[in-house]
């Protein structure tokens, strides 16, 4: 039987790579939903050239709020597989198979691509920070995590009927971080495939992720949920033990 599955793409100032992801996006799934989180440029008139669904927030609501909106559009569609990933180049659409066929093999897992087998194309700071936080969400996960600040992803949409996670503008990428502890404590695993690692001449923008702001919001995040668990060390001994 085959899935339905949806890509969600947040987007914020997108205009001048949006075009091209879509048209990527298209020539491997053809139902694709963007989110303009409120850009002040022309990224919604860049989506409405394309054969999909534009959803708008009126303001700037940040990454998590445009995410759950789209997610919970894809599942309200009927998809069985919500695929996200970014606007601004840094995923390539062409790797979804990849996750596809990973699904297949892990179902009802939530698949992440993973961009640390080509660590070397990382920004230094960068992937000290993606690594300090795949220790903490890993240990609140119980189970070792990989690419925790991948957003080329892949979701069981029946996921999103058993949790629901924060989401307003102050979340930003915690968000993210946030449904795989959720997830893991509802049952649902995630895995990795490997992708590549795009930084150099793909990103128009500098990333809004900033590797020392965000990283101490994961923390802090995650170190609420281990202190309402009581530390949770049954979950640090089963990272520790591989």
């Amino acid at each position: 039987m085959t899935s339905t599955v949806i890509i969600v793409i947040p987007a914020y100032n997108e205009s001048v790579t949006i075009g091209d992801v879509i048209e990527r996006c298209l020539q491997t799934n053809d139902d694709v939903i963007v989110i303009d989180d409120g850009s002040a440029d022309d990224t919604a008139a860049a989506v409405q050239r394309y054969p999909v669904e534009l959803l708008r927030n009126d303001v700037n609501a940040g990454k998590a709020a445009s995410l759950m909106k789209g997610l919970r559009r894809a599942v309200e569609r009927g998809a069985d597989i919500v695929a996200t990933m970014d606007g601004d180049g840094q995923h390539r659409p062409e790797d979804l198979a990849s996750l596809l066929s990973c699904a297949r093999v892990n179902p009802g897992a939530i698949v992440i691509g993973s961009r640390l087998a080509d660590s070397a194309a990382f920004p230094r700071a960068r992937y000290i920070g993606n690594r300090i936080a795949d220790f903490w969400i890993s240990w609140a996960c119980g189970y070792r995590v990989e690419d925790s600040q991948s957003g080329f992803r892949l979701y069981p949409a029946d996921l999103f009927r058993h949790i629901d996670v924060p989401h307003g503008p102050e979340r930003g990428f915690v968000f993210e971080s946030e449904i795989l502890i959720e997830a893991a404590k509802a049952g649902t695993r995630s895995v990795s495939t490997p992708i590549p690692a795009l930084y150099e001449g793909t990103l128009v923008r500098a990333s809004h992720f900033q590797p020392l702001r965000d990283v101490l919001r994961i923390i802090r995040m995650v170190a609420w949920k281990l202190i309402s668990r009581g530390f949770y060390l049954q979950g640090l001994w089963r990272v520790i033990r591989g």
